[in-house]
Formats: structure tokens, sequence, C-alpha cells
């Protein structure tokens, strides 16, 4: 990584980034978005028009943000997670506005590969489980397990989508992806990996 003055990210002219920003190469910034200082984003990442990365947080490699989506202080995206068009963060749970509050932010952690759908709304404090999956418009207000697909105001569990992102059908506590081969087992509220993919997500 390295920071604005670099060469080896691409920035879009319309966009703010400021000094004190690091990001990593390949990364690629469009319009009108702004990377405050302190700001740290990996490498391959794409930053979609009108996304605004605050000071203090941090963001993994290959990880992908659409429009209109702002990445508040505490928040932290692991590599390979994908943000959908205007899914809001919030950092603080009771705001007012004539009421400073900047020593009361909660971290939110989105763990590697998850994907939060358009306009799902992910409360602070929580944290998403790897390769969790929040579908469009759901409003996560507690901690989501990995694997599992949230659906619903507050958000709930209506099951597990495979890590490729596609979903899984349990029978007897296991399940087996149609479509990459991977393996789980289910118990306790929770769903663990049993055998990886026959090929890579999106191979053909």
């Amino acid at each position: 990584m390295q920071d604005h003055r670099g060469v080896n990210f691409f920035a879009h002219e319309s966009s703010y980034i400021d000094d004190g920003a690091v990001i990593g190469n390949g990364t690629k910034i469009w319009h009108f978005s702004h990377v405050m200082p302190g700001a740290v984003i990996g490498e391959r990442c794409n930053l979609g028009q009108n996304v605004v990365v605050m000071p203090g947080t941090k963001i993994g490699n290959n990880v992908k943000i659409q429009n209109n989506v702002s990445i508040y202080e505490g928040v932290e995206l692991e590599d390979d997670v994908f943000c959908g068009p205007s899914c809001v963060f919030t950092n603080v749970m009771n705001p007012r506005s004539h009421v400073p509050r900047k020593n009361e932010y909660r971290r939110t952690l989105v763990k590697r590969g998850s994907s939060i759908g358009a306009n799902a709304t992910i409360v602070c404090g929580v944290t998403l489980g790897e390769y969790a999956f929040i579908g469009a418009g759901a409003v996560v207000t507690s901690d989501v397990p990995a694997y599992g697909l949230m659906v619903g105001v507050p958000a709930r569990r209506v099951g597990w989508m495979c890590q490729c992102g596609e979903r899984l059908h349990t029978s007897a506590g296991r399940a087996a992806c149609g479509v990459c081969g991977a393996t789980y087992e289910e118990s306790g509220g929770m769903l663990r990996q049993t055998m990886a993919s026959r090929a890579p997500a999106g191979a053909s």
C-alpha cells in the first residue's frame, strides 16, 4: 500500500483523496467520492460514485462498494466484502444533533466474503460473519452467523448461503451446494464448511 500520491491506483478527477489516506495497488475510486485522512483501503478495491470513507476506517482487499455508500468511523470491512448500492452503516446508537457522541462510536465488523444488499441498514456494534448474505432492504440489529441469509425489518435468518453465493438447502443438518459442490454441516444455529468447492467461485 501507499499514500494517495502514488500512481498504482485510479482516482477519478472529480474525487477527493485527502493527505494521510492509504490506498492499495489496483484500487479504483470513481466520481465524486471522498477518502479522508487516516482511512486505509486495500488492493484491487472498487469504490463507486459518491462513496465516502471516513477517518479510522479499514477496508480489506478486493472489496466492492457500490454507489452512495458511506463508511463511517468504526466500520471495518474485511477482504472480498460486497456493499450494494445505498446500503447504510451507522456508528452511534442514540444520536442527537446537540449531544456530542464521538467517544461513543461502536465498532462494526463485516467479515470476509460477506455481501450486503442494496438499501440494507447495518446498525452499529454488530458483526457480520464470514460469507453472510444480507438481503436488499434488511435492517440488521444483531450479530449475523457465518453464511447466514438475513431478510426483513428487523432482519431475521431465513436460511444459509454458500461461499459461492448460492442458497443452501439443509437436510438432517447437512447441505451441499449444487453449483460449486462445497459441503456444510449445521449445528447449534451455526453453519460450518466441511469441504471446499470443487472449483473457484465463478469458474466455468
